[in-house]
């Protein structure tokens, strides 16, 4: 049955993501059973995913991380909720201060009743006496605080009763009661992601498809890659669940990885409906476009999957759980998305083929991609230096780049647990967390004398707050620190204290020391992983094209698209530029792991469309047309494509941009930007303008390579039969690396 021709008479096509795309087709029904199944379970239990989630992983090697997990395991807590009692309802300036006896009496009652709920481990409010409740009273006398200690054992329930409790003096006696803490930071974090996550996808897609409508000039072909990214999403809720069950999954992975995974079944989609009906064009029947569709543009999906998922390994490297599990949610969306597009899309052309309108006539060898490449051959320096110099410009503002923890920031401004800790820092400073905190494994007095003989004399400490005993053998030194909290001066403090600390064991957190943690990390493993990444972006690419020139160029030129979009997230989200249009308010600098996630997404996103250009540049080549030609024809071949994916993929991240989450808007922003640099700047006039000048000699690899790549190249395409043709045998091919027949042929595609 293997070289059986289709049901049509065609002869069938060799190798085994033909043979996939052949028993996807005759099996329709049960692939498309399967995946229906993968939906549903993913939207009732990879829905839940939300529900095992944490804000703000913590890692073992950071000594912030672990500075916290010893107060913690010597004082154990859940977490704190946190109420604003305010006099001034509604900001007027004639409401009731807060030794108002009518407050007092329903403050005080509110907290003996608090107390003596299940769960809770302690409850103060500012009128009992002591250091502790001056801290929760303002400077004005107009609002305190009630503070809330729940716990570790305690359950969200009884967090909830809590929560219930104090929204009920709301109102009480004129005050006005807003409430908060850490813990209801924590529920906001994730609530507001899971709205942005589906308002995201409730906005792409729909989107996406008319602009699909546009491409494929009718519904029935428009429909299939939205389809294929609604089951694609429910698988990855599905994988990222399981992942959730057996390691931290931090909030922000979640959106992240669903915007990944969206625009890239999307686009593998996108290419493989696009080849379907270039095959129905030539005149193949149904079963046999489907078999030739899954062979060439079945072949390019796989490696571009396997680039960006390169790309992303590179994630894997770090010791941040945040960016450890990003890298396994991102690989395993990758490779759902892949997955999708090589067995649901076969399965649903078997379906929908005969709606889907073949094109009236191929895509001309002239037109206005042809041309473009035409014009800057002709000015291929000035050109190429253009681009350069542009590109350059671009990312320049990224070398003033700050990297901070925005902590109650990342949420909108009409957020209760946001407004309470904006409250709690600029009208109740001394029960604000300080800038740094130092944990001191000794008692009072040892700490007590640290403080005074260490802390105190460092240049740029403004003084020492308080010196907390935990427990008999742990204390906490706060610190205060001149100017920004997380700026330049009190990262300089981290470090003395880090280098000095008094022959104690002291662990230096706060704010401040996790972005040095941050930073401390990026420069012993960065390197790391950009090799990782560079390495195995130029052995994929090497093996596709024979080459070590473009692979080198390829890298180099997606560095400079990186770079503009590292430089657009700067201005936007540091220097704060449109940000009114964008609805948010610039914290003065960057959510620490975000630049890292937008180098890998945005890479192997690049990496995603260098492979459908380098493709189609090397089949021409290949066939015999000069490099000026094949250059020539291969962007006016792809050009279409390429540029109706990345629309798609701009669409796609500009819809989950314009939710309030922070972090989720940061990464919108800068892939939507990257995306729509690399797929005009980059590819339609830096890429031409490079080869040109390189010549022949993009060509060029040293003898051992050339070699090399003769015997373990992927470069040699499907020989497709002629539609038609009387069925011929098909031999057996020799065994050879897995890697090779998965992804060979790349060039073909399209």
């Amino acid at each position: 049955m293997r070289n059986a021709p289709t049901a049509a008479g065609d002869p069938a096509v060799p190798g085994r993501l033909a043979a996939l795309g052949r028993f996807c087709f005759r099996h329709r029904r049960w692939v498309l059973g399967l995946w229906a199944v993968v939906l549903v379970v993913g939207v009732l239990i990879g829905g839940r995913v939300f529900e095992g989630t944490v804000a703000g992983a913590s890692s073992a090697t950071a000594e912030a991380d672990r500075g916290n997990a010893v107060v913690a395991a010597t004082d154990p807590a859940r977490g704190t909720v946190t109420a604003v009692v305010d006099g001034k309802a509604d900001g007027k300036a004639d409401g009731k201060p807060v030794d108002d006896p009518a407050v007092r009496a329903a403050v005080t009652k509110a907290t003996a009743d608090l107390a003596a709920l299940p769960g809770v481990s302690s409850a103060l409010d500012a009128y009992g006496t002591g250091p502790a409740p001056a801290a929760l009273r303002s400077a004005d006398g107009t609002a305190s605080l009630v503070t809330v200690r729940m716990a570790d054992t305690s359950t969200s329930a009884q967090a909830d009763a809590v929560t219930q409790r104090l929204a009920a003096l709301n109102g009480e006696a004129g005050a006005h009661v807003t409430v908060g803490g850490d813990l209801v930071l924590q529920d906001e974090v994730k609530k507001q992601t899971e709205q942005d996550t589906r308002f995201g996808e409730m906005v792409t897609l729909p989107l996406t498809l008319i602009v699909m409508v546009l491409v494929f000039g009718g519904l029935a072909a428009a429909s299939l890659p939205v389809i294929g990214a609604v089951a694609s999403v429910g698988g990855a809720l599905l994988a990222m669940f399981g992942f959730s069950r057996i390691m931290d999954i931090d909030t922000s992975v979640l959106p992240i990885a669903t915007v990944l995974g969206l625009g890239l079944s999307i686009d593998y989609a996108l290419l493989m409906v696009n080849r379907f009906r270039e095959e129905r064009g030539h005149g193949a029947g149904i079963a046999a476009a489907v078999e030739r569709t899954a062979a060439t543009a079945g072949r390019t999906v796989a490696f571009s999957g396997l680039t960006v998922a390169v790309a992303l390994s590179g994630l894997f490297v770090f010791t941040s759980p945040v960016l450890g599990a990003v890298a396994a949610a991102g690989v395993s969306v990758v490779v759902i998305a892949v997955a999708a597009a090589l067995t649901l899309i076969p399965a649903l052309l078997g379906f929908a083929g005969s709606r889907i309108k073949a094109p009236a006539a191929p895509v001309p060898d002239e037109g206005f991609f042809s041309r473009t490449v035409r014009r800057v051959r002709k000015r291929a320096v000035p050109v190429a230096l253009a681009c350069v110099a542009l590109l350059m410009a671009a990312g320049a503002p990224f070398l003033h780049a700050d990297m901070r923890n925005s902590g109650a920031a990342v949420l909108p401004a009409s957020s209760a647990g946001r407004q309470v800790a904006d409250a709690v820092d600029q009208r109740f400073p001394q029960a604000a967390a300080a800038p740094i905190t130092v944990v001191v494994e000794g008692g009072a007095p040892v700490a007590q004398a640290y403080a005074d003989d260490v802390v105190a004399k460092l240049p740029g400490v403004a003084g020492v707050r308080a010196v907390t005993p935990v427990s008999a053998s742990v204390s906490t030194v706060d610190v205060l620190v001149h100017g920004d909290p997380q700026g330049h001066q009190a990262k300089q403090v981290v470090q003395e204290l880090r280098a000095d600390r008094g022959g104690l064991k002291t662990y230096v957190t706060g704010g401040a020391a996790s972005v040095v943690d941050f930073k401390d990390e990026l420069m012993s493993r960065g390197p790391w992983a950009l090799g990782l990444v560079a390495v195995g972006t130029l052995v994929l690419l090497f093996l596709m094209t024979g080459s070590v020139v473009m692979p080198v160029k390829a890298l180099l030129m997606n560095l400079l698209s990186l770079g503009a979009s590292l430089g657009a997230l700067t201005l936007v989200f540091q220097d704060g530029y449109f940000s009114g249009l964008l609805g948010f308010s610039p914290t003065g600098g960057l959510e620490t792991f975000i630049p890292v996630l937008v180098f890998a997404f945005a890479f192997g996103l690049s990496m995603d469309y260098e492979v459908f250009l380098l493709a189609r540049i090397k089949e021409l080549r290949d066939k015999g047309h000069s490099c000026t030609r094949a250059v020539e024809l291969g962007v006016q071949r792809s050009g279409r494509i390429i540029t109706s994916a990345a629309l798609l993929m701009v669409i796609v991240f500009a819809g989950f941009a314009l939710g309030d989450m922070l972090m989720v808007k940061q990464m919108g922003i800068a892939l939507a930007v990257a995306v729509a640099v690399d797929a005009t700047l980059v590819r339609c006039l830096l890429v031409p303008a490079a080869m040109s000048l390189f010549g022949e000699f993009n060509w060029w690899a040293p003898a051992p390579l050339r070699r090399l790549h003769r015997r373990f190249g992927l470069s040699e395409h499907v020989e497709l039969p002629t539609v038609g043709a009387a069925p011929v045998p098909v031999p057996v091919p020799a065994p050879r690396p897995v890697a090779r027949d998965l992804v060979g042929s790349a060039q073909s595609a399209q």
